[in-house]
């Protein structure tokens, strides 16, 4: 019996034995597992994250590489290419007194450059910062001591004030509240009447808002064109115009009484006479001029010095071929002798007397050209839609100029006026040539 049980008691416990070197054995091996794969995931996450840490410096490289060369221009009539801004320029203004030039971009400034510095090999700028926004649109006060803005974002005018120093330098002082939102849809344009009475704002969705400069509203127009292309004020403060879809060209009168009071807005005439829609139009400085140009080919002159309350209407004085596109502006000298129209990045410069194209610059910019203007004493057209601003001399009103005055001295009967309209000839030919003669920029 003893024998027996001693016997049971080896076997179990040699079972016993047998069992625990099993799973012993097994836990090696489960141990040898996870620490095979333990080691593997390490690795696959060191190579990751040497891949990571690689990447950044690859596509650093690679878009320092692909980064686009700043466009050039080379041309007998550039003045100056005007280079601050770090995003596109989106609008252009000269101030009434002629000394500067306002330009806005997407790069939350507004410069003020100085109109007589355009000849310069260096261009100074002072730089408006617009707060947490934008701009987009910008416009010169009447007393060229402020200027408003429409703010990208915020979707409303913005009036800052520019505070001269005792230095000469300027701050810029934002007023204390933006204008209320009314546009439901894109605005196109602002602009402040030369009067000081009133601000117009105009969005594509056939709107314009009439208001006082403190941002009350005193009208709304409908223009019924479907769609607009373009809205302004004509330059002698009286006269906000707009295009669009339809054909025509819709002028209203901003009325006010004898005390300055608000009145009413009031239609006083139309340019009847493409046969498509129209993309833009401009007055020239006295308003008694006016041009468009329209998606049928052709930019119109017309004289609008007429007496509307009387019926009359504007009359049609020029149809000339051109090229044209959506987008396109329009630029009208201040004498109206210069159309200047910009088609994609190109511009073609006319004599508006005889309808003839003297200029054609292409490629000005590497995109869209979105503004186009000639400074208020017709020396320069300047033009924007990249980055740079540029300067052209306005050669063709400088030859404008010199026929007008060899018509007149053909008409001249005393020896008095002969003599002053041949030295005034001698002047425009020494600057036109002078002119064609500067060097490139």
């Amino acid at each position: 019996m003893e024998v027996a049980a001693l016997l049971v008691l080896t076997l179990s416990l040699g079972a016993l034995v047998m069992l625990v070197a099993l799973a012993v054995g097994r836990r090696k091996e489960e141990i040898r597992e996870e620490t095979e794969q333990t080691a593997e995931f390490a690795a696959e996450d060191i190579a990751v994250k040497g891949l990571a840490s690689k990447k950044p410096k690859q596509e650093k490289q690679r878009s320092r590489k692909e980064k686009a060369p700043q466009h050039t221009l080379s041309h007998p009539l550039l003045a100056a290419s005007l280079k601050a801004h770090s995003g596109n320029v989106t609008c252009l203004d000269f101030s009434s007194n002629g000394k500067y030039l306002a330009s806005c971009a997407n790069d939350r400034t507004v410069r003020i450059w100085s109109t007589k510095d355009f000849l310069d090999r260096e261009h100074k700028c002072l730089r408006a910062n617009v707060e947490l926004d934008d701009a987009t649109l910008v416009r010169f006060s009447p007393d060229s001591r402020a200027f408003i803005t429409w703010l990208a974002n915020g979707d409303t005018i913005r009036i800052l004030k520019m505070i001269k120093k005792d230095d000469g330098s300027f701050n810029f002082k934002a007023a204390s509240e933006d204008f209320p939102q009314k546009h439901k849809a894109s605005v196109l344009n602002i602009g402040i009447a030369e009067t000081g009475k009133f601000i117009m704002s105009a969005s594509i969705d056939t709107s314009i808002y009439i208001w006082d400069l403190k941002g009350e509203v005193l009208a709304s127009i409908n223009t019924n064109q479907i769609t607009n292309s373009y809205a302004a004020i004509s330059p002698c403060g009286r006269f906000v115009a707009s295009c669009g879809f339809t054909p025509d060209v819709k002028v209203w009168e901003v009325c006010f009484g004898k005390g300055g009071e608000f009145k009413e807005v009031a239609r006083a005439f139309d340019l009847k006479g493409h046969s498509a829609g129209v993309h833009a139009f401009a007055f020239s400085n006295d308003s008694h001029r006016m041009v468009t140009v329209s998606k049928d080919g052709t930019w119109k002159l017309w004289n609008t010095d007429v007496e509307y309350k009387k019926q009359q209407d504007p009359y049609l004085l020029k149809t000339v071929p051109c090229a044209s596109s959506e987008g396109s502006r329009v630029a009208l000298s201040p004498d109206g002798r210069v159309v200047a129209i910009s088609n994609g990045c190109d511009v073609a410069m006319y004599n508006a007397a005889s309808g003839q194209q003297e200029e054609e610059v292409h490629g000005i910019h590497s995109e869209e050209i979105t503004d186009l203007k000639f400074d208020i004493n017709g020396r320069y057209l300047v033009c924007c839609g990249d980055k740079a601003i540029r300067v052209f001399h306005n050669a063709p009103g400088y030859r404008a100029a010199i026929g007008d005055m060899q018509g007149m001295l053909k008409k001249a009967q005393n020896e008095a006026m002969k003599e002053r309209l041949q030295q005034q000839i001698r002047e425009a030919q020494r600057t036109l040539d002078a002119v064609l003669a500067a060097p490139v920029d």
